[in-house]
């Protein structure tokens, strides 16, 4: 006698958690607070699901991850664009949060490899901070822009008074992002990383900060992560370009700075990059395959606990 696996498909909104159980169709909402989130967890865990599945759509859905990660059950955040091809391979056109926490219960009942372990408290605080950075490097930049425009003197000191506050409260970030990174890698991990042509101390912070697997990963699946691998585009006769996508878009951020100096270092990639050039590679593409060569070696040295050389294959 089998016991049929029970799954649950959560649509989560800013306010509620819509939660439904595949294959019985059961369904509820909860508040989206800690008193909400307690109830999910109790009831499915009545329930008996075992699999439950989210869609990556930002931080609302953060504390229910981490409280159904910390409850023991298989917990899946799925890109919303598996949903939709979901939706459209069952034929389905009603969208409403019942009807979508449904589907998706449906998707976590069929789909066997959703299931991811849950990066760990400390792994998610770190990138928070890592994110918050980017925030306010972001808003620094908008400033300055800003500034640029601006031509009355009040208004040009109101964007310096800004500018100044944003960079001290990033300065303030950046302390405790790299405090929060060498508590969890160890000194060790960053001076190797920095070992590598381009890298520098922001840039390993931000690898190690928001690409945590880094050297516990195949060359290929280190590429897809750090979004540069190329995914191939042909169809019988036709062959059309291969273009990178997906992947974490910080990570593949940091690798095309971290590229540019490489590209222009002898002992880093310049011969490579001007081989690229001259057999006719736009910039951006040749840039794109020194990031993936320096993310694939940035793994390899993790992994070898050995410094970057170039005469060696760190792939």
């Amino acid at each position: 006698m089998t016991v049929q696996m029970c799954a649950a498909g959560v649509d989560v909104g800013r306010d509620f958690l819509d939660v439904a159980v595949a294959p019985s169709g059961r369904a509820f909402r909860a508040p989206n607070a800690p008193k909400g989130v307690g109830v999910v967890i109790d009831r499915l865990a009545r329930l008996g699901a075992k699999r439950v599945v989210l869609e990556s759509i930002g931080p609302y859905a953060a504390r229910l991850v981490r409280a159904l990660a910390a409850a023991g059950f298989e917990v899946g955040v799925v890109d919303p664009r598996r949903i939709k091809a979901w939706r459209c391979a069952e034929g389905k056109r009603a969208k409403t949060d019942r009807l979508d926490a449904g589907l998706i219960a449906r998707f976590a009942l069929a789909m066997k490899d959703v299931a991811r372990p849950v990066p760990s408290a400390e792994t998610q605080e770190i990138r928070a901070l890592s994110a918050r950075r980017r925030q306010i490097v972001e808003m620094a930049a908008m400033e300055k822009t800003r500034l640029k425009q601006a031509i009355d003197a009040d208004i040009v000191q109101s964007h310096r008074r800004a500018i100044a506050i944003l960079d001290g409260e990033r300065a303030q970030i950046e302390a405790a992002l790299e405090a929060r990174v060498r508590a969890s890698a160890g000194d060790d991990r960053l001076a190797l990383l920095q070992t590598a042509p381009g890298v520098g101390p922001a840039i390993a912070v931000t690898l190690l900060a928001d690409m945590p697997e880094l050297g516990a990963l195949d060359r290929r699946s280190a590429a897809a992560l750090a979004g540069v691998a190329p995914f191939d585009d042909a169809s019988g006769q036709r062959v059309g370009r291969s273009s990178i996508q997906g992947g974490r878009s910080c990570v593949r951020a940091a690798l095309y700075l971290a590229a540019l100096t490489a590209s222009r270092l002898d002992r880093g990639y310049k011969r490579e990059y001007q081989a690229m050039r001259a057999a006719g590679k736009p910039a951006k593409v040749a840039l794109i395959a020194i990031a993936r060569k320096l993310i694939v070696a940035l793994n390899g040295m993790i992994r070898d606990g050995k410094p970057w050389t170039p005469s060696i294959d760190h792939g």
